[in-house]
């Protein structure tokens, strides 16, 4: 991947005051960009996107913006140390899990047959988005990325589908009819290892979705390269997952899951800022909290195998949640809000509060970027309800969903309480299998 994919923030954010001759030269330049990014009208473009251009969040033609002003992004923001180097690593082939760890399949090689046949990135997003079988979605995840690796193909844009394609089994049920470990035929080890899977097939297609999704909004290209490789990274961890499941004599569909993670997700359909608040910095959080608990709990019933399975799964899982407190609080900087308050907002407004349950991982957390007193809730401003109707500007202008697209997706109040519901059920039941 190129290194022009992956410019500083003071090269790709730009926040700049445009007098009156600039602003209204930007303005028509952006329109023009519109007329050949949109063709169907300039309705189909986002209301605040305008403003994202002007900072240098979305770039023609896939290419980084160049001017010499930096946004305001906050002083005590680091991103995560091995960041640029999880950004800029080689296509990882560690599909098996071997005897002392991951490593590649026997016989594969870098140049093995292409099975992704789209031509676009989006359109590959869209493609394992249909596709069922997870190990085949697992497969072609691999070789989209491996083929996006390669160069020369074009992000381009793709719809994705509703919901994505799932295999008959398991049976999606509602989170109260999931069993607790005690009351699951599985022993405990298959028991976490299946909820595990289930855990990562979502978020394959979580990531995927968010390439898609946001691909109509030209934004840089190194957001859909991060995105597009979490989702190939998301695709080995569960291959991993299904591969062990396997030698314990088991298999993936062998008790019943739930969808809550999807529906949390489609909250944010027409919000990036919400998509980014919800899955990274919250779905993919949770692995940070649980996952070395997870892995003692597997030690103390004596499966070593599946204990380095769940450590290495939740130490990957650091990069996919710095990727989204990254492009979130550049998102934040360039429209000059707090990212605190506007991640508050975010959660509040799409019923997400139960995901931000404690025991937290804080020093995990902290290393990758999330601040304690964004996502602890007894450290939040009192009068919190006021604080987030405040951040709503914020909230606006991250919102890229057109108002047709926000008036389809409007969540009512009860939809909202029945998501928050469902949600503390399924960390209830997170929480009784890692005590």
């Amino acid at each position: 991947m190129s290194n022009r994919f992956y410019t500083s923030a003071s090269s790709t954010l730009v926040r700049t005051r445009i007098v009156a001759k600039c602003f209204h030269r930007q303005r028509r330049f952006i329109s023009s960009l519109t007329a050949r990014r949109y063709p169907f009208g300039t309705a189909a473009r986002p209301k605040f996107l305008s403003s994202l251009d002007r900072r240098g969040l979305c770039c023609n033609s896939h290419q980084h913006s160049t001017a010499a002003s930096s946004p305001a992004v906050p002083a005590s923001f680091a991103e995560w140390s091995g960041l640029s180097a999880w950004r800029f690593s080689k296509v990882d082939n560690r599909r098996v899990w071997g005897d002392k760890g991951p490593v590649a399949r026997s016989g594969q090689a870098s140049g093995d047959q292409d099975l992704c046949y789209s031509q676009t990135l989006a359109a590959c997003a869209a493609e394992v988005l249909l596709t069922e079988d997870p190990k085949q979605k697992a497969l072609l995840t691999h070789h989209a990325w491996q083929k996006f690796q390669a160069g020369g193909m074009p992000v381009g844009q793709a719809q994705p589908p509703p919901q994505p394609a799932r295999p008959a089994r398991p049976q999606l049920v509602p989170p109260k009819q999931v069993p607790i470990p005690k009351q699951s035929p599985l022993p405990l080890p298959v028991y976490m290892l299946h909820n595990l899977a289930h855990v990562e097939l979502n978020a394959v297609d979580l990531a995927w979705d968010t390439v898609a999704r946001f691909s109509h909004l030209g934004l840089d290209q190194g957001f859909y390269a991060d995105f597009a490789r979490v989702a190939d990274d998301e695709s080995r961890h569960l291959g991993w997952c299904l591969q062990r499941l396997e030698e314990l004599g088991y298999a993936y569909g062998d008790m019943v899951a739930h969808s809550i993670l999807w529906e949390g997700a489609q909250a944010s359909t027409g919000d990036l800022a919400g998509r980014l608040a919800v899955v990274p910095m919250s779905q993919e959080a949770r692995g940070l909290d649980a996952g070395p608990r997870l892995a003692d709990k597997l030690v103390g019933c004596g499966d070593n195998r599946s204990a380095a399975i769940v450590s290495r799964i939740a130490l990957e899982e650091k990069a996919h949640v710095a990727v989204g407190v990254s492009w979130f609080t550049k998102m934040a900087a360039a429209m000059g809000e707090d990212p605190g308050a506007v991640y508050r907002h975010c959660i509040t407004s799409l019923g997400q509060q139960e995901a931000l349950r404690p025991p937290y991982n804080h020093a995990s957390r902290e290393e990758v970027g999330l601040k304690q007193d964004w996502y602890d809730r007894s450290l939040w401003p009192s009068g919190i309800a006021s604080g987030c109707a405040q951040a709503h500007t914020a909230s606006a202008a991250c919102s890229i969903g057109t108002q047709k697209e926000v008036q389809q997706q409007a969540i009512t109040p009860e939809a909202l309480q029945s998501l928050k519901q469902r949600m503390a059920t399924v960390l209830d039941v997170e929480l009784c299998s890692a005590k």
